[in-house]
């Protein structure tokens, strides 16, 4: 130790079955006079790239055996990891028993989770897919942090040189306590996907096994397990006085941020409520969805991706500034163009034109994210007392399952209408009510405890920016407990309605419906949204 909670690196084991970049990694290891020691194939690799080794079988004066099951597990290996150089009598037995320190492992795993992905593959390969000597390797070196350093992905070579070359190899404890953190990571992971397959391969089905075994929501499930292997601290949650944490699955390969500062807590939020709605019109024409506090304040389709913007901005031209905007096809420079002209938050697209992404990147407090179409199947949320989990509502209503309960007949044009109705009116906060016109959202009203409140809202806003609803559509998320709902979307001007129906006053709604003469059908599918 050259001082308190700072440690020299001097002699490093390197035994990865991933040698992507590795070489490289070595060369600077062994620039700075940090002598290598390493196993087989990786040693092999280092010496033909003219890299000075010290083979594994040199330092435990014993030969890799069973078919390299047994390579570095020895006391010649371990010692100089375990040791406590803080304690003379650890470093007078290393010194006796002629053990040299180790002062970083670099080690990656056997590929076990992309084994047993492959199709065919025998229990035989599985079982040999499973690290030992790595595993022991690395939870060695964790533990043993304070004197050890810890490798375990080709991802932290980079910062791993730079941190070594800023520190003149000498790296603070922090920085190694931060490397065994994510090296207990790795391990808990990589057991527990050794866990799961041999349940599986067991045939079992205890449910007081001690094992949380089931990662797939079915209806037999007894235990949910969440496995999220990377967590990101936000600068705050909803408000300023909160703190958060992203603890990311496989978000970081649905959005890719091509410009813009860090995403905040309500940011991901409005962006998880806008991927969610606009997978409706995954294989739909141009789409565009603006979002404000997680509830659209437009959507429309358009022949163009401009044209559906355009629309989707004049159902409401006050709320979009600061908000999300999505699109479902690939953005052009003729829409950028079009957003530019406001302050957005966000904007997401599957992809983006060169021009449009340059001229973009134009206003840097602008965040702009590509994704791709890679949704959960499932949602969660934290209660007091316990955790909620369910099905995503991903029930789509067809033309088929609609039934006309009115004397008027629709017409197919509002058919097409209330069926994109019902699907914005899902993705809007209940209690909701939506007005609709060829494919575009004339107005909406949504998070209000009662039904015709939101209605109320809904027709205020269409007066608010001229939307003459004569001739529309609407949905409600629920069905109406009373007639007065849907007597104000026929005064309103609306000539059909689409809801789900199942009130004990459907009979009287539906003459409320015939009075007015309006179309109205039922889907028998509610979409509650809280």
């Amino acid at each position: 130790m050259t001082k308190e909670g700072i440690k020299l690196v001097k002699r490093a084991i390197i035994s990865v079955y991933d040698k992507d970049g590795v070489v490289e990694f070595a060369r600077e290891l062994a620039g700075m006079d940090i002598q290598l020691v390493s196993t087989g194939g990786t040693h092999k690799l280092l010496k033909e790239n003219g890299i000075e080794v010290i083979s594994v079988e040199d330092v435990t004066h014993f030969p890799e055996i069973m078919d390299g099951r047994v390579k570095t597990l020895n006391p010649m290996i371990f010692g100089g990891i375990l040791a406590d150089r803080d304690k003379p009598s650890h470093m007078q037995q290393a010194e006796r028993e002629k053990i040299f320190p180790i002062d970083l492992v670099v080690c990656s795993l056997y590929p076990f989770e992309e084994t047993i992905a492959k199709e065919g593959v025998t229990e035989a390969e599985a079982i040999e897919q499973i690290d030992i000597g790595g595993v022991t390797l690395i939870r060695a070196a964790a533990k043993n942090f304070k004197h050890v350093n810890v490798i375990t992905d080709k991802s932290q070579y980079a910062g791993y040189i730079g941190e070594l070359k800023n520190t003149n190899n000498n790296i603070g404890v922090d920085y190694s306590r931060k490397l065994a953190y994510e090296a207990f990571e790795i391990i808990t992971n990589y057991d527990d996907a050794i866990a799961d397959y041999f349940y599986e391969m067991s045939g079992e089905d205890d449910e007081d096994s001690v094992i949380s075994h089931s990662r797939v929501f079915d209806e037999d499930v007894e235990d949910v397990v969440l496995e999220l292997d990377d967590k990101k601290v936000l600068r705050y949650g909803e408000n300023p006085h909160q703190r958060a944490v992203l603890f990311r699955d496989n978000f970081d390969d649905i959005f890719e941020i091509l410009h813009g500062k860090e995403l905040s807590y309500n940011n991901i939020l409005d962006i998880d409520a806008a991927f969610n709605f606009m997978y409706e019109f995954k294989d739909s024409g141009p789409a565009c969805i603006i979002i404000k506090h997680g509830n659209p304040s437009g959507v429309a389709l358009g022949s163009t991706n401009k044209e559906a913007y355009e629309r989707a901005f004049a159902t409401d031209t006050k709320s979009p500034f600061g908000g999300i905007i999505i699109f479902n096809k690939k953005l052009d420079k003729a829409a950028a163009e079009e957003v530019d002209k406001i302050f957005t938050e966000i904007i997401l697209a599957p992809d983006y034109d060169d021009d449009a992404l340059e001229f973009l990147k134009g206003k840097k407090n602008r965040r702009l994210l590509k994704f791709d179409w890679d949704r959960d199947d499932f949602e969660v949320r934290k209660v007091a007392g316990g955790i909620l989990y369910q099905e995503k509502d991903s029930k789509a209503v067809t033309k088929g399952e609609l039934k006309t309960v009115t004397e008027k007949k629709p017409t197919d044009d509002e058919i097409d209408d209330m069926l994109f109705a019902f699907k914005v009116v899902k993705h809007t906060k209940s209690n909701a009510v939506v007005f609709v016109k060829n494919k575009q959202t004339l107005a909406i009203g949504c998070g209000q405890p009662s039904r015709i409140d939101s209605t109320n809202i809904a027709i205020m806003k269409s007066k608010e920016f001229g939307h003459d609803l004569h001739g529309s559509v609407a949905a409600s998320d629920a069905f109406f407990p009373f007639p007065d709902g849907l007597e104000a979307l026929a005064d309103a001007g609306a000539t059909a309605v689409i809801q789900p129906g199942g009130s004990v006053k459907d009979e009287d709604v539906i003459a409320a419906a015939n009075s007015k003469g309006i179309a109205m059908v039922f889907t028998g599918v509610r979409h509650f949204k809280h």
